[in-house]
């Protein structure tokens, strides 16, 4: 009661998350239980009578001697704690964590790994089988059913495993041994009599892993290791392999490139060289016949001025005659003047003569002589 006149609601009960971890021999139960707290039934207390309301997903049973007074989920009533007996059964799907260390048909430990799901389809059966029984104040179960329950199903399901894996070799355990584990485990905890009688029905198995010792584990993964190892050298290998040829080809091209180029250098060489020579060959022929066209032109030209000298002195020669021939038909007194105009045309100028007699007697005595010539 408060200190107002009130009642209390009494505090919530906590439950646990039990995960067991379970060996094949010898038998141990390795438990680890996590706090939680779960929807519970609310119980309030009025004077002598008390108030009991649950959740969806929980189911109470009420008895009242052998008679189940009320039961169900969601339910409210009222009832008397000195007269009542409260059983209070989870129905939501649980899950249950499993562990298996078993040995296989070559001697081989190995791990199993599963969960169970399953439900209590019949609560008023699994609270006559099992203890859920409520403190009528708290709300609490007096005992650990959860716990029965899990230690139930544990045992089953590591039994029907353990009859499994005893016949197979750890190679077929390792490889396909998780399909047939799970097909057993499911066969069996569904068609377990004893879990039927109780009220539990399993909905699913899981099986999450089987594994090997860790020595037989390093053991069977060393080939695989190897067998990558060896693919990764390889590729390793290949790849450098790859790279050297890759080099080989591009120095091979690399020195193609240059035989290219020097044969190409040297028909360039070759072509010039027949250029300048082919060249040279046309300007020497352009010289001679540059040279024979200008001889020809040398020997017109002293063939046209011999010819003109030739026709000029034998004009010459002809109009000399034609002189001669006239002067022969001329006295001596005027050949005698013809002949003293042409000297004194020949003279210099003489701009004042001094005849002496002796100047005078030599020129008659020329003239005597030309005109006896």
């Amino acid at each position: 009661m408060t200190a107002n006149g009130g009642w209390s609601e009494p505090a919530m009960p906590t439950s646990y998350l039990v995960t067991l971890t379970i060996t094949a021999e010898p038998l141990i139960v390795e438990t680890t239980i996590k706090e939680r707290t779960p929807e519970m039934a609310e119980i309030r207390r009025f004077g002598l009578v008390r108030h009991l309301r649950s959740t969806p997903t929980e189911h109470v049973v009420h008895q009242r001697g052998d008679r189940v007074v009320n039961s169900g989920t969601s339910c409210s009533f009222w009832f008397r704690p000195l007269t009542a007996a409260l059983s209070e059964v989870p129905v939501d799907d649980r899950e249950l964590p499993l562990l298996f260390h078993a040995r296989t048909g070559d001697f081989q430990k190995v791990a199993v790994q599963a969960t169970v799901t399953y439900r209590f389809a019949d609560p008023e059966q699994v609270a006559g089988r099992i203890d859920f029984a409520i403190d009528t104040a708290t709300g609490r179960w007096r005992s650990a059913p959860l716990d029965q329950v899990a230690h139930l199903l544990t045992e089953t399901a590591q039994q029907h495993a353990a009859d499994l894996l005893v016949t197979t070799a750890m190679a077929d355990a390792l490889g396909a041994g998780a399909t047939a584990i799970r097909e057993r485990l499911r066969t069996g905890l569904v068609g377990d009599a004893r879990l039927g009688d109780t009220g539990i029905v399993v909905l699913d198995v899981r099986v999450v892993a089987v594994r090997p010792d860790p020595d037989i584990e390093r053991a069977l993964q060393t080939p695989a290791r190897e067998l990558i190892q060896e693919e990764a050298d390889r590729a390793t290998y290949e790849r450098r392999a790859h790279a050297v040829e890759r080099e080989r080809a591009i120095s091979e091209n690399e020195l193609q490139s240059k035989i290219e180029l020097a044969a190409r250098e040297e028909r360039l060489v070759a072509q010039h060289g027949a250029n300048e020579r082919r060249r040279a060959t046309e300007e020497a022929a352009a010289a001679r016949i540059a040279a024979a066209a200008e001889a020809e032109r040398i020997g017109l030209a002293a063939a046209a001025e011999a010819d003109r000298v030739r026709q000029t002195g034998t004009a010459a020669a002809d109009a000399e005659a034609a002189r001669m021939a006239v002067l022969s038909e001329l006295d001596h007194g005027t050949l005698l003047a013809l002949a003293l105009r042409d000297l004194a045309g020949g003279l210099p100028e003489i701009g004042t003569v001094n005849v002496t007699p002796d100047l005078l007697t030599s020129v008659l005595a020329k003239l005597t002589d030309g005109a006896a010539r």
